[in-house]
């Protein structure tokens, strides 16, 4: 019986300690589903699971990647599910863990087959945002692709410069085609009721306090230093790993540009405002997955464990 266990939920949630728990008592590998943890660079500021948590249980896809280096969708699903079939084939439970929705939606509804985009095309669509910001495309987008306007942030440039790509090039909404999607390669084991999907969720206030005080442990753990390293590399600003939460505004107090003081309350808010977004984007998204309240996540263990025990058995 191929089981595996999927573990969502918004930054500074408690998925790394809850999918540990669960590691440790199912023989698990933990399998990693957030886009700025793939980066090797920036162990503290990502969150990325500690050295010593890393040797409780098998942990993969973490920090694999240089900064320099780009991750599609695409390429992450190829990677995970590698690495959950081979868990399964080592009698071990793949748990996928983290907050980029999109990599738990390319497993199960699979990736839209996409004609290449012109390579003209993309070039003008980067220089455009360059030029004029991420927002003026996003606002062009509302009048070709609505339903991906209302997904996507103001903010998010880089599927925001996919999207519009997508369209010029082809002429049809990257909507549209992801309707046509082919299914993902766990949707067969989802049907079958062996892939058990939980989204950890807690109250707005709980969530942002959360959020304050990691940043702060943060910063205590060495943040900077890590800031610092990946800042003398003078690596392309619009490279991914280069906007994780905190990096910009740690990066501006070590150029003279901002205080620690004033660094810190702007990452803390664009931590906020994101863990809000994934907070309510998991909530629609994911109706169908079960819930589970952060502080009751001890005492959860157990049934889950118990719950699954029972699934294999059945």
């Amino acid at each position: 019986m191929q089981h595996s266990i999927l573990i969502a939920g918004p930054t500074a949630s408690g998925k790394s300690a809850f999918s540990l728990m669960l590691a440790e008592k199912l023989n698990g590998v933990v399998i990693n589903a957030d886009s700025m943890q793939v980066y090797r660079d920036l162990r503290i500021l990502t969150a990325r699971p500690s050295v010593e948590e890393e040797g409780q249980a098998p942990h993969k896809l973490y920090g694999y990647l240089d900064a320099s280096e780009v991750c599609s969708a695409a390429d992450w699903t190829a990677l995970a599910i590698q690495e959950i079939r081979q868990a399964q084939k080592n009698g071990q439970v793949p748990i996928v863990v983290g907050g980029t929705g999109m990599y738990f939606r390319f497993l199960l509804e699979g990736v839209a087959e996409i004609p290449d985009i012109d390579p003209e095309i993309r070039t003008q669509v980067r220089q455009w945002c360059e030029n004029e910001g991420s927002a003026v495309l996003h606002e062009w987008l509302k009048g070709k692709d609505p339903d991906l306007y209302t997904r996507l942030h103001p903010s998010d440039s880089q599927r925001i410069c996919r999207a519009v790509e997508v369209y010029q090039s082809t002429g049809r909404a990257l909507g549209d085609w992801q309707k046509n999607n082919k299914h993902g390669p766990l949707y067969q084991d989802d049907q079958k009721g062996l892939v058990h999907k939980y989204v950890l969720t807690l109250g707005r206030d709980d969530l942002y306090d959360r959020c304050n005080r990691r940043f702060d442990i943060m910063v205590q753990e060495g943040a900077l230093d890590e800031v610092a390293a990946l800042k003398n590399r003078h690596l392309d600003s619009k490279l991914p790993c280069m906007k994780s939460l905190g990096y910009p505004e740690l990066s501006d107090y070590l150029s003279d540009k901002l205080s620690l003081q004033d660094a810190a309350e702007i990452s803390k808010m664009q931590t906020r405002r994101f863990a809000k977004r994934q907070l309510t984007w998991f909530r629609n998204q994911f109706k169908h997955w079960k819930m589970l309240d952060t502080q009751y996540l001890e005492s959860e263990c157990d049934s889950l464990v118990k719950n699954y025990f029972k699934k294999t058995i059945d």
